[in-house]
């Protein structure tokens, strides 16, 4: 059974299906870096904006500390105000959430690629 693998479609081989052509399976890879590249985006302009209007940072400021965040690194800048703290902790728990998120969307076709590599039945392939 052969399956179209356009748009966003992240729909597995099943087990007796044969392995994806590696075109195919760099054009699912390529879909699924995207995703996780647009979901870290909006995680940055979230982080900047978020950081210039309540902590009150700079345009470059607020960037940074965006992305410190974003990648576990930490804060770098000191926050005076009650409403850029609570905005700092809120974003740290998203952004860890969205961190996690983004490696299982970039991983998921390899490992899924490498399970399926090791569990294809040469059996049943030949049967079709």
């Amino acid at each position: 059974m052969d399956r179209k693998t356009s748009g966003l479609n992240f729909d597995f081989e099943r087990k007796q299906d044969r392995l994806l052509p590696r075109k195919e399976f760099a054009r699912r890879l390529g879909r699924a870096g995207g995703l996780a590249g647009m979901l870290l985006a909006f995680a940055l302009f979230i982080g900047t904006f978020g950081y210039h209007f309540w902590a009150h940072f700079s345009w470059i400021d607020a960037w940074l500390n965006a992305t410190m965040i974003l990648t576990g690194m930490g804060p770098v800048g000191e926050i005076q105000n009650t409403g850029g703290k609570l905005f700092a902790s809120f974003y740290a728990l998203f952004s860890g959430i969205v961190f996690i998120t983004s490696i299982a969307v970039i991983l998921g076709p390899l490992l899924h690629r490498l399970l399926h590599k090791f569990h294809i039945d040469e059996k049943d392939l030949k049967q079709r």
